[in-house]
């Protein structure tokens, strides 16, 4: 049974005690005034146009920053503190290593390949997954609700993920896309690498036809590989934010709360220790598949 397949079973499970417990206590009728979507909303805080460019500075820049200052600057500390005698942290990131060199980037290339691409791989799959972590800590960026210290109105906590943002994992996979085809051209020429995208041995008459299926293929690629993450870590969030409270509000269901706010710790448990980094692994994985599948020899 599948990680995905145990969290909708769960959720059909406080769906249905929800549902009882509205016929046994009743409803105090819709709350309209929260609306837990609103925490994806990016509304800028310091406004920047060049011309029709909008290059504002809201939550999802800030979570992008935030990310890849978390990456780096873990990666080069430990790099600093290497032991011969690893300690768990080291142990920890050596294992990291292992997984996207030799498993990700390794399985799916040949050795001058994953010499090539596996500081871009790799970088991926970390940036990513301390991406999906960071957004799991409630931080101070819901500007919808503030609290006031000595004075100051400080943004209310919430939590947010820039990988939750499409714009973000839509950059990813651009650069992911335009860059098998490139390595690919560059491998066997534009002829050849079109070439290489029909099997030998086709008759005349499917050729055609089967080019057309892998030009759409190829398009495909663009919103699988962004939808994937994108979503995944959308409905996580969002499970969390409903079953953390924003059900209870939503139905007027007091006594309902306890079980919502249980399944809220049980899917962010759930999030953390298998979404997060099975979504790194997954987009790191298919883009080393399609790396090296661009300079194969055979399709």
């Amino acid at each position: 049974m599948t990680g995905r397949r145990v969290a909708v079973i769960l959720g059909g499970v406080v769906l249905a005690m929800v549902v009882a417990l509205f016929g046994i206590f009743g409803s105090e009728g819709q709350n309209l005034d929260y609306q837990p979507q609103n925490e994806f909303k990016l509304d800028p805080w310091i406004s920047i146009h060049i011309g029709s460019l909008d290059m504002s500075i809201n939550k999802a820049v800030l979570y992008v920053w935030l990310a890849t200052i978390i990456t780096v600057g873990f990666m080069v500390y430990v790099a600093k503190r290497m032991q011969e005698k690893p300690n768990n942290v080291q142990t920890a990131v050596e294992s990291i290593y292992d997984l996207s060199y030799r498993n990700i980037t390794r399985g799916n290339m040949d050795d001058e390949m994953a010499r090539k691409w596996f500081p871009f791989i790799g970088a991926l799959f970390l940036w990513i997954l301390f991406s999906n972590l960071l957004g799991y800590i409630p931080l101070p960026t819901n500007t919808l609700e503030k609290f006031n210290i000595f004075g100051a109105e400080i943004p209310g906590f919430a939590i947010y993920a820039a990988t939750a943002n499409i714009s973000i994992p839509l950059v990813l996979t651009l650069v992911v896309w335009i860059s098998y085809h490139v390595e690919g051209i560059r491998a066997k020429g534009v002829i050849g690498y079109f070439k290489s995208w029909i099997p030998a041995g086709v008759p005349d008459a499917a050729r055609v036809p089967l080019f057309g299926i892998e030009v759409i293929s190829h398009f495909v690629r663009l919103i699988s590989l962004t939808i994937r993450l994108f979503a995944n870590i959308l409905a996580g969030h969002l499970l969390i934010l409903f079953m953390g409270g924003g059900l209870v509000v939503l139905l007027g269901i007091a006594a309902v709360g306890p079980i919502t706010v249980l399944a809220a710790v049980l899917f962010f448990i759930f999030e953390v220790v298998l979404i997060a980094g099975l979504q790194a692994f997954i987009f790191a994985t298919l883009t080393a598949i399609y790396l090296g599948g661009a300079v194969a020899e055979t399709h």
